[in-house]
C-alpha cells in the first residue's frame, strides 16, 4: 500500500520532492490529484506505507513539509 507523504501544488515541486526521496533511497511514485481552474494542479508524492514515517522525517529535516 502506498501512502502520500507530500501534496504539491505544481508538478515541478512534486518532482523535486520525489527526487529528494529517491536520493535518500526510497521507492517513490507521484500522481495527480485534481486539476483546478487556471492550470493549477495538485500532485501526491507517495512512498510505501512502511517507509512513510522515515520519508516524512527526511522531508522535515530538509525543511520541506
Amino acid at each position: 500500500m502506498w501512502t502520500a507523504v507530500y501534496v504539491a501544488t505544481s508538478k515541478e515541486t512534486a518532482e523535486q520532492v520525489k527526487n529528494i526521496l529517491i536520493e535518500e533511497g526510497f521507492l517513490v511514485k507521484m500522481q495527480p490529484l485534481s486539476k483546478k481552474a487556471k492550470d493549477e494542479e495538485f500532485y501526491e508524492v507517495m512512498v510505501p506505507e512502511a517507509e512513510a514515517e522515515d520519508a516524512q522525517d527526511v522531508l522535515v529535516s530538509r525543511g520541506i513539509g
